[in-house]
C-alpha cells in the first residue's frame, strides 16, 4: 500500500519549546548603576506592579509549563507572581544569572560611560572581558548552555526564563544570528518579553522586546 508523503511530513515534523525570556522588573538602582551580581537589590514599587502586569500577559497563554529564573532577588521577585499566576514554581538557574561585572560591580553607569574602556563595551563586546569579572562572550556561552537545556528538558511546551537585559540580549542576538558585537543594539526594558522559538532545524526569534502585543498571537510564520 503507497504511504502519503503528507501523512510522513507531518509525523517527522521537529518538535520545538517556545521560551519566554522575561527581563526582571525595574529596581532602585535601573538605568543609574550597574549592579551585577551584588546581592540585596530587590524591585522597586514600580517594578512590581510591571511584574504582576507581565504574569497576567503571561498567564493569559494558559500554556506555560515551567518558570525559571536567574538566582538575583530581582530576577526571582519577577518570576514569582509570573508561576503563582501559572500554578507553577520557580526554578532556579544560575545560567541565567546576570554578567559578572567584576570590579565593575555596583559603579555609576554615568562614571563609566567616561572610560576609554567603554567604546569597546559598546561597540566590540565580543573582545571585552570585565575587570576581575566575565567576558561577554562567556556570558552569552553559558547562557545558551541553560536555555539549551531548559528546551530539551520542555519539547513541545512553553517555558518562562526571568533573567537579566544583557543575558537576554545575548539570546536573541544568537536566535537572530547577529554576531555579538552587533548586541548592544538590541533593546530589551523591564518586564519585557523576548519570545524565541527552539526547533531542531534552528531557533527562529518571534518578538524582542515586547511590552503589550498579544502573546497568543506568537507563531512562526
Amino acid at each position: 500500500m503507497p504511504t502519503n508523503p503528507a501523512r510522513g511530513a507531518a509525523k517527522a515534523a521537529p518538535v520545538g519549546c517556545l521560551v519566554l525570556l522575561v527581563r526582571h522588573g525595574q529596581t532602585p538602582t535601573t538605568g543609574d548603576v550597574l549592579p551585577g551580581r551584588a546581592p540585596g537589590l530587590h524591585l522597586a514599587p514600580e517594578g512590581v506592579d510591571q511584574a504582576r502586569a507581565v504574569a497576567e500577559r503571561v498567564a493569559g497563554l494558559g500554556r506555560v509549563k515551567a518558570v525559571y529564573a536567574s538566582p538575583m532577588e530581582r530576577a526571582v521577585e519577577t518570576a514569582a507572581p509570573i508561576a503563582r499566576a501559572c500554578g507553577l514554581r520557580v526554578r532556579k538557574n544560575p545560567g541565567l544569572i546576570e554578567c559578572d561585572f567584576g570590579r565593575w560591580t555596583g559603579r555609576k553607569l554615568k562614571t563609566l560611560s567616561k572610560r576609554k574602556e567603554w567604546t569597546t563595551v559598546q561597540r566590540h563586546p565580543s573582545g571585552f572581558r570585565f575587570p576581575g569579572g566575565e567576558s561577554f562572550a562567556e556570558m552569552q556561552a553559558r547562557a545558551l548552555d541553560a536555555v539549551a537545556a531548559i528546551t530539551a528538558r520542555h519539547p513541545g511546551q512553553t517555558v518562562v526564563a526571568v533573567s537579566h537585559a544583557d543575558v537576554i540580549k545575548a539570546v536573541a542576538a544568537a536566535a537572530a544570528g547577529t554576531p555579538l558585537d552587533m548586541f548592544q543594539r538590541i533593546v530589551v526594558s523591564p518586564c519585557s518579553i523576548t519570545a524565541i522559538a527552539y526547533h531542531p532545524a534552528g531557533p527562529i526569534l518571534l518578538t524582542v522586546n515586547n511590552t503589550g502585543d498579544d502573546l497568543a498571537a506568537l507563531a512562526p510564520s
